[in-house]
């Protein structure tokens, strides 16, 4: 598996290449996928995460530990020097994660990872990354994951600025059901257990060299730790569906409430939860997490 930290280096020397050229030429995604073999979970990594997150000691990986693992193959897609975007800043739209097949710590997997849907947005430009999961010697895909990513400030050619749709949904916090307290340690923490050392999280210098006003949270931090607060009721197999609207600035409160919604016969269906600021009340993210 490419090394994140070398990946993060190559793309802090490369990142004025990205924008440089572009003026003329339209903006294209490398046609090329990602394809990494015999990778196996990391039982130390997974009982570290696992505690980090709340998430119940099992044998079966987590699916947010699952996008930890195989996200430096995606990274390694966003680090090619055709792919049109600097990697650094990146900021986390959404996440979609297809949790099919329980994935176990001793299980030998395969990870292929792709961009697609180079789209133009209101504050910049945006592009999806698929991961695809499976167990070695394996064609049925065990975990998918599609994580959306805004270049912030970036215009390429060709990717249209769409104007605003409509109007964004008022929100009116709920009561709480859960409330965090974030230190400003959290974003070095979640790095510690899953490699994903962005500059952005580390610490409130390195934030504002990419114009953050100070360190955040990561986005899969926030949607893990709802994710492993629905509970065991969610089963071994779900989807799992984020969105991100705001940053958590840290050191932070969150304030966490969960919905669940049952059958007719009172099995659980799913769940819907949301976080938000408890001073501003503005959403930091909301999700669902669906029965398979």
């Amino acid at each position: 598996m490419p090394s994140l930290a070398r990946l993060y280096v190559a793309a802090a020397r490369d990142a004025a290449k990205k924008l440089v050229g572009k003026a003329t030429a339209r903006a294209s995604l490398p046609n090329a996928r990602h394809h990494v073999v015999g990778i196996r979970p990391d039982l130390i990594k997974m009982t570290e995460y696992q505690t980090l997150l709340g998430e119940a000691k099992r044998d079966i990986a987590p699916a947010g530990y699952v996008h930890t693992l195989a996200f430096p193959a995606a990274m390694s897609v966003m680090g090619r020097e055709d792919f049109p975007l600097p990697l650094l800043g990146m900021v986390h739209l959404s996440n979609h994660v297809e949790y099919r097949v329980p994935i176990f710590y001793g299980d030998l997997l395969d990870v292929t990872a792709w961009a697609e849907k180079l789209e133009g947005h209101r504050s910049g430009t945006q592009v999806a990354l698929v991961v695809e999961v499976q167990h070695a010697g394996n064609d049925d895909v065990a975990w998918r994951g599609v994580s959306t990513y805004l270049a912030k400030g970036v215009y390429l050619p060709g990717t249209d600025k769409p104007g605003l749709n409509g109007q964004r949904d008022e929100f009116r916090p709920p009561l709480p059901t859960a409330m965090w307290s974030l230190d400003s340690e959290t974003g070095r923490d979640y790095a510690a257990v899953s490699g994903d050392f962005n500059p952005i999280h580390l610490s409130s210098i390195s934030a504002r060299a990419l114009g953050m006003r100070r360190s955040i949270a990561h986005g899969m931090y926030t949607a893990s730790r709802a994710l492993a607060e629905v509970g065991s009721q969610k089963g071994d197999t779900f989807t799992w569906d984020v969105t991100f609207e705001a940053p958590v600035f840290l050191p932070a409160r969150v304030c966490l409430n969960i919905k669940d919604a049952v059958d007719g016969g009172g099995a659980w269906e799913e769940s819907e939860f949301v976080g938000w600021n408890p001073s501003s009340g503005r959403r930091h993210f909301r999700g669902t997490v669906t029965r398979l």
